[in-house]
């Protein structure tokens, strides 16, 4: 039996008092040095399995984004500093290194590299952490939907709007027959089911839809069943995944079979060099090009091509899109309280690289463009690139607000 002396407990009463009366000095303390200190951005990436490829593009964008804040002056009279936290890739680890970031970095905003599942892990534990999101990567519909939190913001486009700048294109095909090969996860299986509902709104029949592991090696299986063709396959592959599959299917002329090859972040500007000529002729849904118009832009892509010898892509746009809202919110709230923070931001409208956008404050999605793009040769031959095919605001393609995103 443990036995506690008289003098012990009136040591542990007195702990007690101070244990309620320390944290609120602590935090007036640390309130004061933060006014003056940086505003820290946590910054998540993932260091295994095929999404690590991306994780040095995910840093370097940020920290570009944030210095180029910074010489603007930053917010509040502060600068921006990023925090970076990198996991294993799973849901569980995110949840993980965003409560290290906010624990013991010191973070009340995170940004960073989640895939939709990471997103809808991380979303409910905001508020408790008393930290906000702004989402650069996750595609999935139901983060707008069902899943939707006060604490989450996002600025890339969702798997519907992609779905709705590709229909013009399925339209103009022709096509009446299509194969789908998408990822065997959340983001996989909701662009797939929207995709399918436009081929048959356009009278066309899906034949075959095929889900691939992450992280598969070898689509030899796949290929050879889509090597009986439709009239246009859907290719909505990621990173290595991605990568794999276009050289792969290059050896067996796969896509030569087709007479069109759509693609949902599958021929990127980041995988361009990895694939080559293995994806001439794509169409990819493409929500940023260095080409766009717009002074702001302009100046941005001619900030990256001085400090990284080559021009934005999408990803560098989406980063910096985000903090320039972050930024804009911080200034209209006039503090870099959460709560204050959230307010300001939703329904906030200011000028980015995109030209100026809204953050919907109905389910915290950013309203924005989207183009479609066709993998092209350079001028000189020697490698791919992209040519814009249209543009198109996003009034045009985001669906209105749905009553299953109930804001508490």
């Amino acid at each position: 039996m443990i036995r506690f002396s008289r003098r012990l407990v009136s040591q542990a009463a007195a702990a007690a008092v101070l244990a309620l009366t320390m944290p609120l000095a602590m935090q007036a303390q640390a309130q004061a040095q933060t006014a003056t200190g940086p505003i820290k951005i946590g910054v998540l990436t993932i260091d295994a399995g095929p999404f690590a490829t991306y994780a040095s593009l995910v840093e370097d964008s940020s920290r570009a984004a944030v210095d180029m804040l910074n010489a603007e002056g930053g917010a509040l009279g502060r600068k921006f500093e990023v925090v970076v936290q990198s996991h294993a890739g799973t849901p569980s680890s995110a949840i993980a290194a965003v409560n290290r970031l906010v624990q013991q970095g010191g973070v009340s905003f995170v940004t960073g590299q989640t895939p939709t599942s990471h997103s809808l892990a991380i979303s409910p534990k905001l508020a408790a952490l008393n930290a906000l999101m702004i989402d650069v990567y996750s595609q999935g519909d139901d983060l707008m939907t069902k899943a939707c939190q006060p604490n989450f913001f996002r600025v890339t486009t969702p798997d519907s709007v992609y779905a709705a700048m590709l229909r013009e294109f399925v339209k103009k095909s022709g096509a009446k027959t299509w194969n789908l090969i998408s990822p065997d996860y959340a983001v996989g299986h909701t662009f797939a089911a929207k995709f399918s509902d436009i081929v048959k709104e356009q009278g066309g029949t899906v034949q075959m839809s095929l889900f691939a592991a992450q992280g598969t090696n070898d689509f030899g299986s796949y290929i050879t069943q889509l090597a009986k063709p439709a009239d246009a396959l859907m290719v909505t592959l990621y990173m290595s995944d991605g990568n794999s599959f276009a050289k792969q299917q290059k050896q067996f002329g796969l896509f030569d079979k087709y007479k069109t090859v759509l693609g949902n972040g599958f021929a990127t500007e980041f995988q361009l060099a990895a694939q080559g000529d293995s994806v001439l002729g794509v169409l990819n849904g493409l929500s940023y090009h260095n080409t766009m118009p717009g002074e702001r832009n302009a100046a941005f892509v001619k900030a990256y091509e001085a400090r990284f010898k080559r021009k934005p892509i999408y990803t560098d746009a989406d980063m910096m899109v985000a903090l320039e809202m972050l930024r804009a919110a911080i200034v209209k709230a006039k503090s870099t309280d959460v709560p204050a923070v959230r307010t300001a931001l939703a329904g906030l409208k200011a000028p980015t690289v995109f030209g100026e956008v809204e953050m919907r404050a109905a389910d915290h999605t950013l309203i924005r463009q989207l183009g479609v793009a066709e993998v092209v040769r350079t001028p000189d031959g020697k490698a791919t690139t992209f040519a814009m095919r249209s543009v198109e605001p996003g009034s045009a393609l985001f669906p209105p607000p749905s009553p299953e995103c109930k804001m508490q």
